[in-house]
């Protein structure tokens, strides 16, 4: 078995810029939504980099760049079922997801079971493994100042089989 550590921050954009606002795949009626090359769902990124670091195949930047236009706006959900094929690929089985999303604003608890579907979902798990929180930060950092928000996840993945390399 091993553990894997995902975290990621975004900062919110102007408003101007209209983007929405989505994490664990829900879009969250919000006047800014975080700034980023896909759609800068927070949660979701962090638990594909718990994942990806889980089972040491890397992290979300090697495998969508920034840099890359096909990933430009890109739904992260659908980039969370291609690390769940990749995960399947290497013999891996995900156990469980525990995350905390750090946001001042908005209140995240009436969205948290549609995250946790979502979420399932893309990974073919059962919604008992996938554990979300939020907090705030008591107006400290910048999270606190609503300047953006975080999150942070663990997994832990069970090996049920090796492949054989070459």
């Amino acid at each position: 078995m091993r553990i894997g550590l995902g975290i990621d921050t975004h900062a919110f954009a102007s408003e101007s810029e209209g983007r929405p606002l989505i994490l664990g795949g829900v879009r969250i009626a919000h006047p800014r939504g975080l700034a980023g090359h896909s759609d800068a769902d927070v949660l979701v990124h962090a638990i594909m980099d718990s994942l990806l670091g889980a089972a040491r195949l890397g992290d979300i930047g090697q495998h969508f760049p920034p840099s890359d236009p096909a990933y430009k706006d890109a739904n992260s959900l659908n980039l969370l079922r291609w690390v769940h094929e990749l995960l399947t690929l290497d013999g891996w089985r995900i156990e469980d997801i525990d995350s905390v999303i750090i946001a001042q604003e908005p209140r995240l608890s009436p969205f948290r079971d549609e995250m946790r579907t979502n979420i399932a979902e893309a990974l073919s798990i059962s919604l008992e493994q996938v554990g979300i929180k939020a907090t705030t930060t008591e107006h400290l950092g910048f999270e606190g100042r609503k300047e953006g928000i975080s999150a942070y996840t663990v997994s832990l993945l069970e090996k049920h089989y090796t492949k054989e390399r070459e």
